[in-house]
Order: structure tokens, then C-alpha cells, then sequence
């Protein structure tokens, strides 16, 4: 074998070897979607409480701080309010979405990286489809998330 030869198919080899496991990555059956054993339905219904003194609510005491319930992210935004969103995010279905500091605040799901505010409104090109929100309603030491 040549070396002009070697190095071409070391080239398409290294690159298959990069771009393969990414391409790959979000997905199971290999064309970029969600397989549909993996895809939830989004959230509905939704009346909860939370006690904001109980262990269940302890990561809400600080600005910032998440949990997950139901399948809902409920979250203290950075200027100290509560918001609710669906961790099942509106793009395919997959349950990971967080809220994140980043950017003011912001729900962000991993499968894709599929980006939302505090409304619920798409912030890139991953998804024109809104994130569900939830009301929120705190009572003395009792958050309420509800529909």
C-alpha cells in the first residue's frame, strides 16, 4: 500500500470513528429519532403539592435548585419564584428535560439539546413545539403544582 493510499483510509477511518458514535448517539435505531419504547406521553392532569420544608422539597430552597415529580420539573427560578414544567420534553418525547441555571434559568433537554424558557417557548432550532408548563401556588410552606 501506498502512502498517499494509507493515509487516505486512516482519514476515513479516524473520521467514521468520530462522527459515527455521535450520529448514533441520540438515538436507538440509528436515523436521529427516538425509539418508541423510549418516547412518554407528556403530562396531564397534574395537581400536586410539595412540602418546602420536607426532604422532598429541600432542593427548592435555593434559587436554582430542581426537583422531579410526576414527571414534572419544578424548579426555584434565579429570582427566588417557582415554575413547573414537563421533564417530558415536547421535541420526542424522552423525560430528560432539567432546569438549568444558564441563560436566566432555563429548561434544557439532553436528548437532543432542545432548549426552552420559563414560558415554555422553544430557544433554538431543535424544536418549534412549546415546552408544557404548570402553575404553581405557594401556600405558608405548601408549593401546589398544578394544571
Amino acid at each position: 500500500m501506498e502512502r498517499k493510499q494509507f493515509l487516505r483510509s486512516l482519514g476515513a477511518g479516524a473520521a467514521f470513528a468520530i462522527v459515527f458514535p455521535c450520529v448514533h448517539g441520540c438515538s436507538k435505531d440509528g436515523n436521529g429519532d427516538v425509539a418508541p419504547e423510549d418516547m412518554r406521553p407528556i403530562p396531564t392532569g397534574i395537581d400536586f403539592t410539595i412540602d418546602l420544608d420536607a426532604q422532598e422539597g429541600e432542593a427548592l430552597q435555593n434559587n436554582g435548585g430542581f426537583i422531579l415529580k410526576e414527571f414534572v420539573v419544578v424548579a426555584k427560578n434565579l429570582e427566588g419564584q417557582y415554575v413547573a414544567a414537563s421533564q417530558i420534553c415536547s421535541h420526542q418525547q424522552t423525560e430528560e428535560v432539567r432546569f438549568i441555571s444558564n441563560d436566566g434559568g432555563i429548561y434544557y433537554c439532553s436528548t437532543h439539546g432542545a432548549r426552552f424558557d420559563q414560558t415554555g417557548k422553544p430557544l433554538n432550532s431543535i424544536t418549534s413545539n412549546p415546552l408544557k408548563i404548570f402553575n404553581t401556588e405557594l401556600t405558608g410552606n405548601i408549593l401546589r403544582v398544578f394544571e
